[in-house]
């Protein structure tokens, strides 16, 4: 999965298509994610010690990884996501790159 926690990501496909947003969790077992303000479902709460009002509360759900791509930071486009052999401390990795300009993540 080339999306990870806090990667500014625009939504391909549904109800949210075309909004741009940072992504709160990343679920790599799953292939999911969590965008901010994308997918909000109305879920009941039960009244707690924390909560004394209880009612619905709006919060986002999961939705599958392959509806969101990585926008570039330097081109500003939504863009496939590449790979190449990189050294951070010494140790080889692997740094992802935008497809479209050759930009670093």
């Amino acid at each position: 999965m080339s999306v990870k926690k806090g990667d500014l990501v625009e939504v391909i496909s549904g109800k949210d298509k075309g909004t741009q947003a940072h992504v709160l969790r990343a679920f790599p077992s799953e292939g999911k994610v969590t965008v901010e303000g994308v997918a909000v479902v109305k879920k009941a709460q039960k009244p707690t010690a924390a909560n004394q009002q209880g009612g619905f509360v709006e919060k986002e759900a999961k939705i599958d990884a392959s509806n969101v791509m990585l926008v570039c930071p330097k081109c500003g486009k939504a863009t496939r996501v590449g790979h190449k052999q990189g050294e951070l401390d010494g140790h080889k990795t692997a740094i992802r790159v935008c497809k479209k300009c050759g930009a670093e993540f």
